[in-house]
């Protein structure tokens, strides 16, 4: 046996998966306290549970109203749970680790690339500062842009400002979608101010760390030249950007006279730009996705199945595994032996886990859809499709049906979270952590395709 390897419990993926399944259940342990509920009685143990999921997983799907239930402490611990979360509970273990220590040992290297914080040029400890210190200076701006405008606008106290201002701003840069407002961001629909500052943080949040560092690094140079871009942020910026111009087009396209029929010309554009942002990230929502049309709701499906930037806060498969793909598919369709982006060619190996995380998604989905269908008829196809495809993708969308499904519904939307936030791809890597190579090959056979 390669000693080298680490083994059993303590293997990166497989630890990753465990950790953050602690975090669940301990988050769930808290939000069953008195001191977390605004009613006489303890928490129920399935709302905590799904409450707790939907935090860690980044996702903002809810069985009860965040603002009215939850007491400013449990909206605390839900606050806590979004941001361990979102920076990572093994990243922030290396860190202090790195603050206790002076050194980052391997195998953190090695959690932190399976928690999805590959080490970027620079090592593991710029890293990981970089990463907290972007966190928290992005959603410390956002929070004080927020807080002014609340303070102003809405004739909030300047402590009801703050909160509401740092609970968004967390929120939106972690693209978790909870909001402390019962119908959420509706009441800011005709608010630049309040949508615009959410949109850059969770687009900036969904772009990725390393994207982020990386370009960073550039501005500090003389000049910034396109071929000294990684691939991975050439496909990320330029994937982002075409859908949130083709989502805002499609999002305007689709609810012009729908739901969007009453707002002024500029607040139409507003809201079908800020939908195609949250579509693919976040999960906040302008207006109620239950009136929306269903080509709307085919569509954002689409959006939010891809995702954002890999190693941040955004859910799907991620936007460069359907760059991957779709340049896969090019280059069998013209018939060329080698898959290449950019002017790079692509490992077969990246092709192969791109092929392999789009079809675990896929099955994800469509096992997610049968059993909701399964046990909860009375609600429509497109409903339910929304439903799981927002878990599965951490976005936190949804018609109005999350609170109304059974309880075996509900069970399964958490495993789905858990799966979109630790990855199809990691989870299985954490099963067959003790899996042994084969030391042979069988015979080539090539079987008809098509």
């Amino acid at each position: 046996m390669d000693k080298s390897r680490p083994v059993g419990l303590f293997e990166p993926a497989r630890l990753t998966a465990v950790v953050f399944l602690a975090l669940i259940l301990t988050g769930t342990l808290l939000l069953m306290m008195p001191f977390s509920t605004a009613g006489p009685q303890w928490a129920p143990f399935l709302p905590s549970l799904f409450t707790a999921t939907s935090a860690v997983s980044l996702t903002g799907l809810t069985v009860v109203d965040t603002g009215t239930y939850w007491t400013p402490l449990g909206q605390g611990i839900i606050l806590a749970l979004i941001q361990l979360g979102g920076l990572g509970i093994m990243s922030l273990a290396s860190l202090s680790g790195l603050i206790l220590t002076g050194r980052v040992s391997f195998r953190a290297r090695q959690t932190g690339a399976a928690e999805g914080r590959p080490v970027t040029q620079g090592g593991i400890r710029r890293t990981l500062i970089f990463t907290v210190a972007f966190t928290l200076v992005v959603e410390l701006l956002v929070a004080v842009i927020l807080t002014l405008r609340f303070m102003v606008s809405y004739d909030h106290t300047f402590r009801r400002a703050v909160w509401e201002g740092v609970f968004h701003s967390v929120s939106a840069f972690n693209n978790a979608g909870f909001s402390t407002n019962t119908d959420n961001l509706i009441p800011f629909a005709a608010d630049a101010w309040v949508l615009m500052p959410l949109a850059a943080a969770l687009i900036g949040g969904g772009l990725g760390f390393p994207v982020w560092a990386e370009l960073v690094r550039l501005t500090r140079r003389s000049q910034v030249r396109v071929h000294r871009i990684s691939i991975t942020a050439r496909m990320t910026l330029t994937a982002t950007a075409f859908l949130l111009f083709t989502g805002a087009i499609f999002m305007a396209f689709a609810e012009w006279n729908g739901v969007f029929g009453d707002m002024p010309v500029w607040q139409r554009v507003l809201n079908a730009f800020f939908a195609s942002a949250t579509s693919r990230t976040a999960g906040f929502n302008t207006f109620d996705y239950g009136e929306a049309h269903p080509i709307t709701l085919m569509g954002t499906d689409i959006l939010m199945f891809i995702g954002g930037g890999s190693a941040g806060t955004a859910g799907g498969v991620k936007v460069t595994t359907a760059c991957v793909l779709i340049a896969a598919m090019a280059a069998e369709f013209l018939g060329r032996e080698d898959t290449s982006i950019g002017h790079r060619t692509l490992p077969r190996s990246v092709t192969r886990q791109s092929l392999a995380l789009a079809f675990a998604g896929v099955a994800v989905v469509t096992a997610g859809i049968g059993a909701l269908r399964i046990f909860d008829p009375q609600f429509s196809g497109d409903e339910v499709s929304f439903e799981v495809m927002s878990a599965f993708a951490t976005v936190g969308l949804s018609t109005g049906i999350t609170a109304e499904l059974s309880a075996p519904s509900q069970v399964i939307l958490c495993l789905i979270m858990y799966l979109g936030r630790v990855g199809p791809t990691t989870l299985i890597a954490a099963l067959a952590a003790t899996a042994v190579s084969r030391r042979f090959r069988y015979p080539e056979e090539r079987p008809f395709i098509g």
